[in-house]
């Protein structure tokens, strides 16, 4: 009995040893760092307008988020319809009858907003206001005015405007900076391509012919001229020796008038007429047959769908204008295939499917004639 009680104590002074020297698992678990998740930051919100400057110099505020779009003329009209058709609130002036044909309703039926040079009617600004539109875009060549016109009305009407310089030669550019403008890089990117592309074999074929000796006539009688070095003869001298030279080129679409005397002077080798001039009449009047042109039935019209394809306005659609000269006047050094070119060019500017039989109805005073005249193989 003695020697258990013994054990017994030695195990109680045991256990309390154990209890007194452990330390109790609350007190542990207490003293172990607790981890915090970090404050997240702020984001900052994006901003609602950027800045962006034109082709002028200008610094203008323009809405981050471009989604309405207007045109300050056909020019832009053209060159715009190409990049962002959606966005368009209207068009400068009416589209061609014969346009219809090529565009969809939507298009086709745009409010027209007016221009702001030349031109029929000045840019409605009742109608602009009304329209919703986020920014004003100007394309081609600037006037002397320009940065006042455009600082003028940006302050009249509150809606940014902006100019986009652009000619045959810097249309690759133009797209770039409308891309960058309307946060479309990727469309203006194969739009400047295209244009970059046909420019570049365009004067490859310039730098390796001999180019022919040749006039552009328009109006109701035929005797105005697009003159050698003027803005809209840009196409005309690059791909031929333009003889129209004179004192004072007319930088207008409708040329510099002159008499048939100085046409029988300069008699050129091929004449291009204007569409809706005298090209279906010209071949019976004895006094236009004394020209080399005529007599030798190397003239031809320009085709008009949806625009001049010569230019007038002066927009992208010239690039049609070059293939289509290029094949006309040196079919064997620019090899083209006009009709594949021709509805690749549709397709991508207008938007538009271009069948064989409207290719042909475009071409068939020009291309067309000439394809007729030729022996049967």
């Amino acid at each position: 009995m003695k020697k258990a009680l013994v054990v017994l104590m030695a195990l109680l002074l045991a256990f309390s040893t154990f209890a007194c020297t452990a330390k109790p698992a609350e007190t542990a678990a207490t003293e172990a760092p607790v981890a915090t998740e970090a404050p997240t930051p702020t984001e900052e919100p994006a901003p609602t307008t950027v800045q962006f400057t034109d082709s002028v110099g200008r610094v203008v505020e323009v809405p981050a988020d471009i989604t309405k779009v207007a045109i300050s003329g056909p020019l832009a009209q053209i060159v715009l319809f190409a990049l962002c058709p959606d966005k368009l609130v209207g068009v400068a002036s009416k589209w061609d009858a014969t346009a219809e044909q090529y565009l969809a309703t939507q298009y086709y039926n745009l409010p027209e907003l007016g221009q702001l040079y030349g031109g029929k009617g000045e840019l409605n600004l009742e109608t602009l206001l009304a329209s919703g539109a986020q920014v004003v875009i100007d394309v081609g060549e600037p006037k002397d005015t320009i940065v006042a016109d455009l600082d003028a009305l940006q302050q009249q009407t509150g809606i940014p405007f902006v100019h986009i310089t652009a000619t045959a030669s810097t249309m690759a550019d133009a797209y770039t900076k409308l891309g960058e403008l309307l946060n479309m890089p990727d469309e203006a990117k194969a739009l400047s391509d295209y244009c970059a592309t046909v420019y570049t074999r365009t004067l490859e074929i310039a730098n390796s012919v001999e180019k022919a000796n040749l006039i552009y006539c328009l109006g109701d009688t035929g005797l105005n001229v697009i003159a050698n070095g003027s803005y809209h003869a840009e196409i005309l001298d690059l791909l031929a020796n333009n003889l129209a030279v004179v004192d004072a080129p007319s930088s207008k679409g409708s040329g510099n008038e002159v008499d048939l005397e100085q046409i029988l002077l300069w008699n050129p080798d091929v004449i291009l007429f204007a569409p809706d001039s005298i090209y279906a009449i010209v071949g019976s009047d004895p006094a236009w047959q004394q020209i080399n042109a005529i007599k030798n039935g190397t003239y031809y019209e320009v085709p008009m769908g949806p625009y001049n394809w010569m230019g007038f306005p002066p927009s992208v659609q010239r690039y049609l204008g070059m293939m289509w000269m290029a094949q006309l006047l040196y079919p064997d050094t620019a090899q083209y295939d006009l009709y594949t070119e021709v509805a690749e060019y549709f397709k991508l500017f207008y938007h538009c499917d271009l069948t064989q039989n409207q290719y042909d109805a475009l071409v068939v005073n020009s291309i067309g004639a000439q394809q007729a005249l030729k022996p049967a193989a």
